[in-house]
């Protein structure tokens, strides 16, 4: 039943990514993004205005050619969920060995904090030295600011005023359902690991009930996802083209140094994850960057680690030649907690707008702002977009106006589909390294 099971699962992670990969996904999310940001420059009430000088209208038009993309999001955040946790409760069960989980944590948690640093302390130097920020006028900063562009992306809460005991205290979820209102996916992944390592710690005739319920979700949240990616150049369209009709094209060129300045930022982290593979994995160079190729294809297309994950589990061990335990295990944990390319952005984006309102931070503040950007970025959802609201806590905290992030919101799509790249590279650069510094037969 187990071998049964597994090889079941197999084919349906092996179908989905077949089908994405066969039906160039990619392509077709690069035409229409293209397709969406000249329509949305037509349509703008401030490009060709072909439909209405209008803004009102226009944006009621925006609404109907956001629709799939609304669709394919709402399909995409209602799956992760349980996709993540059953994924890092069969990934911590896929040796049945406590040791080895003890074992590889050990190596991988402290791995994960190093990289982000890293990838952090890139965009804190970026930012300080292209000053992006600089030499936007008020009226610029006013008219984004108006645009209502991020009143949906605003939280209604934040943990500013907790303490650090009451921080450690709240990782514990003491209420699931709470977390999953709250999106607090670091409690959601907690609470996987915790009850992975207690399947580990009981009968294999007593757990299997629960793994082979977990095996069964699994595989029906990758079918849906399969049928998610049907409309997703559809989506990828509608999204763009509705926010520069809500935005204007103008807002867009307005920003291109700071897009330029994430763009730099995520290609180095790209550039150190390279010389990870190479130094650390002992990979080729050509050869790793072919093989996790279809992963960051798909990655770009989705804007969402979580979705991506049945094609980065495949492309690690049928292309990277990866053992089953080490990439069943790292890469749902790395879909919620590896995320440097989130990091960086957040980092960068923070500086850019405390740059553009006139705020300057001291040394210390930036160093508690790099600390809270790793921490923020653990356990961001893997899913699109969701970036941009961790971004807005992290602002409170550091006095920058929340609505600010109008200023950054029309382009963040692309730049959202560029760091989730980057994110899934990472968790393979992670599964080459503990493939190799671990040795499990």
């Amino acid at each position: 039943m187990n071998d049964e099971a597994l090889s079941e699962r197999g084919q349906v992670m092996e179908d989905v990514t077949e089908d994405i990969i066969h039906d160039k996904l990619w392509l077709k999310v690069l035409i229409g993004m293209v397709l969406g940001v000249l329509a949305g420059y037509a349509l703008a009430p401030s490009g060709l205005a072909l439909y209405s000088n209008d803004p009102f209208e226009a944006d009621q038009l925006a609404e109907w050619i956001a629709l799939p993309g609304k669709l394919f999001l709402g399909l995409i955040q209602m799956v992760v969920l349980p996709l993540v946790i059953c994924s890092i409760i069969l990934g911590i069960n896929s040796s049945r060995n406590f040791n080895f989980v003890k074992h590889i944590s050990f190596a991988l948690i402290p791995y994960f904090v190093v990289t982000t640093t890293i990838a952090i302390t890139i965009g804190i130097f970026l930012v300080q030295i292209l000053r992006p920020g600089d030499g936007f006028t008020e009226e610029q900063i006013t008219n984004l600011m108006n645009s209502g562009a991020a009143n949906d992306t605003i939280p209604d809460y934040n943990l500013t005023d907790l303490t650090i005991p009451q921080r450690l205290v709240n990782l514990i979820p003491t209420n699931i359902a709470q977390a999953e209102l709250d999106k607090n996916m670091l409690q959601i992944v907690i609470a996987s690991i915790l009850a992975g390592i207690g399947l580990l710690s009981i009968s294999v005739h007593s757990a299997q009930p629960l793994i082979d319920i977990c095996k069964s979700v699994q595989m029906l949240t990758m079918k849906i996802i399969g049928w998610a990616m049907i409309i997703a150049p559809y989506a990828v369209f509608g999204l763009l083209c509705d926010i520069i009709i809500r935005t204007g094209f103008d807002a867009m060129e307005n920003i291109l140094m700071y897009a330029l300045t994430v763009l730099i930022g995520l290609v180095a982290v790209f550039v150190m994850y390279m010389i990870i593979a190479v130094t650390l994995g002992k990979r080729s160079l050509l050869a790793f960057l072919s093989e996790i190729r279809e992963a960051q294809l798909i990655a770009f297309s989705t804007s969402s680690s979580g979705a991506t994950m049945p094609v980065s589990i495949a492309v690690a061990e049928q292309r990277l030649r990866v053992k089953p335990a080490i990439s069943r295990f790292i890469v749902p944990l790395g879909a919620t907690i590896n995320m440097d390319g989130t990091a960086i952005y957040q980092a960068i984006a923070a500086l850019f707008l405390c740059q553009v309102f006139g705020i300057e931070l001291g040394g210390m503040e930036i160093l508690l702002l790099l600390m809270t950007t790793i921490g923020a970025s653990i356990g961001t959802p893997a899913t699109p977009g969701v970036g941009i609201v961790v971004l807005s806590t992290i602002l409170i905290g550091i006095g920058v106006p929340p609505s600010g992030i109008a200023m950054i919101l029309g382009i963040d799509r692309l730049l959202d589909m560029c760091r989730t790249t980057i994110n899934v590279s990472g968790d393979l650069t992670a599964c080459v390294v503990m493939d190799r510094w671990l040795k499990i037969e």
